[in-house]
């Protein structure tokens, strides 16, 4: 049986700051919270739709290029777009998918942490570390 929350962390850690989903994910991983599975990978493929089931919610953290800062975090919802049918999909995408195969997908939420610099090589920016200890504070408030 799964355990009840899924977060995923989606992100290259050699890109700069599109390494924070993998570095939340690392930080979650220290804290060892019951109840939850963590997984990270560089994009969300199809596959993903497996370890949707059985799961009470869901959470996507990612690197964002552009909205609000610290981070954005919101409810997403089953929808095909154009990521559908391409090697790398949505969390949107990956939901529409689980709705298709399995019927409706758990409550998912994307954690949207606002990044700055993304060139290959480059390290984690400044103001990127301080979003990700923003968001991961937020994410303890909620539980």
């Amino acid at each position: 049986m799964n355990p009840p929350t899924l977060i995923i962390g989606i992100g290259n850690p050699s890109r700069g700051d599109d390494a924070l989903g993998p570095l939340a994910i690392e930080r979650l991983e220290a804290l060892a919270l019951p109840g939850v599975e963590l997984l990270t990978d560089y994009q969300l493929q199809v596959e993903y739709a497996l370890d949707l089931q059985g799961r009470e919610r869901v959470i996507f953290i990612d690197a964002a290029a552009s909205g609000p800062e610290p981070f954005a975090y919101g409810l997403v919802t089953a929808v095909e777009d154009a990521s559908y049918s391409s090697h790398e999909l949505s969390p949107g995408a990956l939901l529409h998918a689980y709705q298709k195969l399995y019927g409706e997908p758990p409550p998912a939420w994307v954690m949207a942490i606002r990044g700055y610099g993304f060139g290959l090589g480059e390290g984690l920016t400044g103001q990127a570390a301080g979003n990700l200890e923003a968001a991961l504070a937020a994410m303890m408030e909620v539980k």
